[in-house]
This record gives C-alpha cells, sequence and structure tokens, in this order.
C-alpha cells in the first residue's frame, strides 16, 4: 500500500464512524499525513502503513461495538 492509498483508506474509513468522531479522526488523518509527507526511510513508512491500517480498525471495531451495546 502506498502512502496515498492509505491516506484515502484512512479517509473511508472515516465514514463509517459518527458525524462528531468522523470529523476528529478525518482532522488528525490530514495533520498525521502532514507530519509524515517528508519522511524517505522506506522501513519507516512501511512501518507507519502497517500501524496506521491496524489503528484505523481497532478505531472502527471499537465504535461499532459500543453502537451495539447502546443500541440494545
Amino acid at each position: 500500500m502506498t502512502s496515498r492509498l492509505l491516506y484515502k483508506f484512512l479517509l473511508r474509513e472515516c465514514e463509517k464512524l459518527p458525524p462528531d468522531a468522523c470529523k476528529h479522526y478525518k482532522f488528525a488523518v490530514k495533520q498525521s499525513y502532514k507530519q509524515h509527507k517528508t519522511e524517505s526511510d522506506p522501513e519507516r513508512i512501511k512501518d507507519i502503513i502497517q500501524k496506521s491500517v491496524e489503528d484505523a480498525k481497532w478505531i472502527v471495531a471499537k465504535v461499532n461495538k459500543q453502537n451495539i451495546i447502546i443500541v440494545y
């Protein structure tokens, strides 16, 4: 996965969140992207991408789990 694909993936994952959380995490994604834009070490980039995907999946799962609990 390239950094551009990661960026698009993360913004799409944000859309799965409630509106307030979506806004917060979209801002965080954009800020992180700007912060790491000049990263040149391929191994570091790979680590950042892997960690970002894991974190995004965890956040979406956590929010979905909370929504299920609230509904019941």
